[in-house]
């Protein structure tokens, strides 16, 4: 009789069982956001679901995509272990694997190399199928020597689902003492973990993905890239401004991506807010002539 390790090692082989494995968390996640239908509900759900999305997707798209993969502004060392903590929170691994990834994106946009391509490969794999892959899984140091010099950034990355069990924990807390003080409420520990987490969590996870397969697909191009980066207003709605992701392709330093006042960033606007409480500063923009440009409407490629 085989023992339980040699049982483990045996699937391990298998090329089909090692994507099941990797799959396996995100399809718990979305099956778990079914609880919603289980634990009922309340305003007091809404609430947690409003909040804990709006904190993680500005964590995501201001601390992981701006500040750790691009270094668009600058912040303290407390202000950015707290973005890397809550946008961790948002159980897509650490900021490190992920603004190594990120990076990667831009050197190879839309080529083979590009590990999330809708155009090289599909909607779906850009989408969702690459994180679904084992090879991608492990962080690319060389592509993140700035980032890997604080080991606080290094603990998270290593222990990525701490925050995640904070954020479940205070969620179970609050909801449990809300149930326990006021009853009235009709909320409990595991409603708001349910709402709070797992389905605030499952959107936050497709409103990002729409980044990498929508945004190469369906939109304008005000540049003419070496990609198929496009502009989608929809997208930058649900995620606070990504969306303008041809302008952001065009030039990536930028700390606003919407060019213009009808282009809504609402990731910028909240830096600009953090800016004048002393959290945030030296905010990068698009220099004169990528506006220069845009209002010639000149197809020049990037430097």
């Amino acid at each position: 009789m085989r023992t339980l390790s040699q049982i483990i090692a045996h699937a391990l082989k298998d090329e089909d069982n090692r994507l099941l494995m990797a799959s396996s968390p995100l399809v718990f996640m979305h099956l778990a956001a079914l609880g919603v239908f289980f634990t009922g509900f309340s305003w007091v759900a809404v609430i947690a679901l409003l909040i804990t999305y709006v904190a993680r997707v500005f964590a995501l798209t201001a601390g992981f995509h701006r500040y750790f993969s691009h270094r668009s502004f600058k912040t303290s060392r407390f202000f950015q272990f707290v973005l890397a903590w809550v946008g961790t929170s948002s159980a897509q691994l650490g900021p490190m694997w992920w603004a190594a990834n990120h990076r990667h994106h831009h050197q190879h946009s839309d080529k083979e190399e590009d590990i999330h391509s809708p155009v090289v490969r599909s909607a779906f794999w850009a989408h969702v199928g690459w994180i679904l892959c084992r090879a991608y899984s492990s962080i690319q140091h060389d592509r993140v020597k700035d980032l890997s010099k604080y080991p606080e950034l290094r603990f998270i990355d290593r222990f990525h689902i701490l925050p995640v069990f904070s954020l479940i924990g205070l969620l179970y807390l609050v909801g449990a003492g809300l149930n326990y003080y006021f009853p009235g409420l009709g909320t409990s520990g595991p409603q708001l973990v349910m709402w709070g987490f797992f389905l605030s969590t499952v959107l936050v996870y497709h409103v990002t993905f729409c980044v990498n397969s929508v945004t190469h697909i369906i939109g304008k191009k005000r540049f003419e890239t070496d990609d198929e980066s496009r502009n989608s207003f929809w997208v930058a709605m649900l995620t606070f401004g990504e969306g303008w992701h041809n302008n952001h392709h065009r030039y990536p330093l930028s700390a606003r991506q919407g060019m213009y006042w009808w282009e809504i960033d609402l990731t910028y606007y909240f830096l600009c807010g953090l800016e004048k409480l002393g959290l945030v500063w030296d905010l990068k923009h698009y220099p004169e002539k990528v506006y220069a440009e845009a209002k010639v409407g000149a197809k020049v490629k990037p430097h």
